[in-house]
C-alpha cells in the first residue's frame, strides 16, 4: 500500500461518480512516527522526548482522537547512531507508514535522515536548538534558530556579564561548528578580537576535560573576563562540569552559557558547584504560567514526582498540537495538505504568550535565559517577547541575502539580491 493509498479512498475510483468530487476517507489508526534516541550517547537527552510523545497521544486520545481515529505511537530507537536514524526514519515511513515524525535531537542525525524525509514526502516536526543554514518542505523547526538562542545568549554575556574572552566548546558535528562560526563572526562585529576568542571540539561522549578546562581558565591571566558558550551535547557534560568543579572554577569567575544542557541533563548531577552557570532557550521549567504548571503536573502524573520538564518537551508540545489542529483543519493526514495547513497556526507556549508557525517552517518563540539553581532548576535572569526564527543567519555574508518562504515563495533559499530561488538537495 502507497502512503497516497493509506492517507485516501476515493469513490471515484470506482467510476461511480466521475464527475463529483472524490470523497476522502482517512485510514485509522493515525500514525505518530517516534524517532528518538533510546540507548547510546543521546539517550540521556532524547529518551525523555519518546516519552513525551507517547504522552501527548495518549492525550488526543482521551480527547477523543483525530478525525474519528485513534492515533498510535510508533517508536523506534536509532541509538545514536547517525547513519542508522535514516534507515529507521524510512521503517517509519515505507514500513510502518506513519502520517508524521517527531524526531531527532543533534543536528547530524536531522541531517541524515533529510534525504530520506524528502524522497518519501513525509514529515518531521524537529524540536531541538539547531545551527539554522537550512531550510526543508518537509520539515518544522520547533526548536530555537542562533537568532532565538545563541545571539541573545552572547549579548548576555557581553552586555549583563561584562564578558571579554569567549571560549567556545562545542562537540565536533555540524551544530556546533556552524553556530560557532556565526558566533565568532557576531563577536567580531561587535569589536571582540580574534585572539580573545577560543575554539575547541571534542567528540561525542567526550570524557577527559582536564586539559581543556586548564586552557580556558588560562585565557584569564591577563584579568579580562573570560565566558564559556557551550555547544557540547549529551553525556559529555557531565564531565565537563565535573572538571570544572574539581578546578575550583565557580560562575563568578567563568560564567558558562549551556545550549544543550537543560533541567534533564542536570537531574543526574550535583549541582551545588554549577550554581550561578547559565542556559539558553525557550522554555525552563520553573516559568510560573498556569499552563505550565498543569503540563509539569501531567508529566509527573504520569512518569514520576522526580522526572523533570524541559525546552525540547515544549517544542514537541506546541508542534504536535499545532499538528494537531493542521490536520483537524486539513481534514486528512496527507503532507501537502497539512503543510499548507501549518503556516499561520498559533497556540500558546508554556511561559506565557503565543507560539506562531512561520512560512519559513520556523516558530516566532521568547528566548529565556536561566541561571542553575542547587535544586537543578534554572532561575529565570532575562525574557523577551516572541522572537521570530529565521532560517539563514545576519552574521555569515553567504546567508545575509537568504530567506526562506514556504508558503508564498515556495522556496526555502530565495536570494533577496537576485530574485532567483537555489534549490539544493539534501545529500548528506
Amino acid at each position: 500500500m502507497t502512503r497516497i493509498s493509506k492517507t485516501f479512498t476515493s469513490i471515484a475510483a470506482l467510476g461511480m461518480f466521475a464527475a463529483a468530487p472524490a470523497l476522502a476517507q482517512q485510514d485509522c489508526p493515525i500514525k505518530v512516527g517516534v524517532l528518538h534516541s533510546l540507548s547510546g550517547t543521546m539517550a540521556i537527552s532524547e529518551t525523555t522526548l519518546k516519552d513525551t510523545v507517547e504522552m501527548l497521544v495518549e492525550q488526543q486520545n482521551d480527547a477523543g482522537g483525530l478525525l474519528g481515529c485513534e492515533l498510535e505511537a510508533v517508536v523506534v530507537d536509532p541509538a545514536s547512531d547517525w547513519p542508522l536514524f535514516a534507515e529507521k526514519a524510512r521503517e517509519l515511513l515505507s514500513v510502518h507508514e506513519v502520517d508524521v515524525i517527531f524526531g531527532n535531537w543533534t543536528s547530524v542525525s536531522r541531517k541524515s535522515v533529510l534525504p530520506v524525509i524528502e524522497e518519501l514526502n513525509g514529515l518531521l516536526f524537529y524540536p531541538v536548538q539547531y545551527e539554522g543554514e537550512e531550510s526543508s518542505k518537509n520539515v518544522f523547526y520547533t526548536g530555537a534558530a542562533p537568532n532565538q538562542q545563541a545571539i541573545p545568549a552572547t549579548d548576555y554575556f557581553l552586555e549583563e556579564l561584562g564578558v571579554e574572552k569567549f571560549a567556545l566548546l562545542g562537540t565536533d558535528y555540524v551544530y556546533p561548528r556552524t553556530t560557532n562560526n556565526i558566533l565568532e563572526s557576531y563577536l567580531k562585529s561587535k569589536g571582540i578580537p580574534e585572539e580573545d576568542i577560543f575554539v575547541n571540539y571534542t567528540p561525542f561522549g567526550h570524557s577527559d576535560w582536564a586539559t581543556i578546562v586548564a586552557d580556558v581558565v588560562a585565557l584569564g591571566a591577563d584579568g579580562k573576563q573570560v565566558g564559556v558558550i557551550s555547544t557540547i551535547n549529551g553525556d559529555a557534560n557531565i564531565g565537563f562540569y565535573k572538571e570544572l568543579a574539581a578546578a575550583g572554577v565557580s560562575a563568578d569567575d567563568i560564567p558558562v552559557v549551556a545550549f544543550s544542557v537543560g533541567e534533564e541533563e542536570l537531574s543526574g548531577l550535583d549541582t551545588s558547584n554549577l550554581v550561578g552557570h547559565l542556559a539558553a532557550w525557550n522554555y525552563f521549567q520553573s516559568a510560573e504560567t498556569e499552563a505550565n504548571a498543569a503540563f509539569i503536573d501531567t508529566w509527573k502524573a504520569r512518569m514520576g514526582a522526580e522526572r523533570v520538564t524541559n525546552d525540547p518537551m515544549e517544542a514537541h508540545y506546541i508542534g504536535f498540537n499545532m499538528w494537531v489542529n493542521a490536520v483537524t483543519d486539513a481534514e486528512t493526514t496527507e503532507v501537502d495538505a497539512v503543510r499548507t495547513a501549518m503556516y499561520g497556526q498559533e497556540f500558546p507556549n508554556l511561559t506565557g504568550g503565543t507560539a506562531v508557525m512561520l512560512p519559513n517552517h520556523h516558530l516566532a518563540k521568547p528566548v529565556l535565559i536561566g541561571e542553575i539553581t542547587e535544586d537543578g532548576q534554572f532561575d529565570i535572569v532575562s525574557q523577551t517577547e516572541e522572537v521570530p526564527g529565521d532560517a539563514w543567519t545576519d552574521f555569515l555574508p553567504e546567508s545575509a541575502v537568504l530567506k526562506s518562504d514556504w508558503k508564498d515563495l515556495g522556496c526555502g533559499m530565495y536570494n533577496t539580491e537576485t530574485s532567483t530561488c537555489v534549490q539544493i538537495k539534501s545529500n548528506y
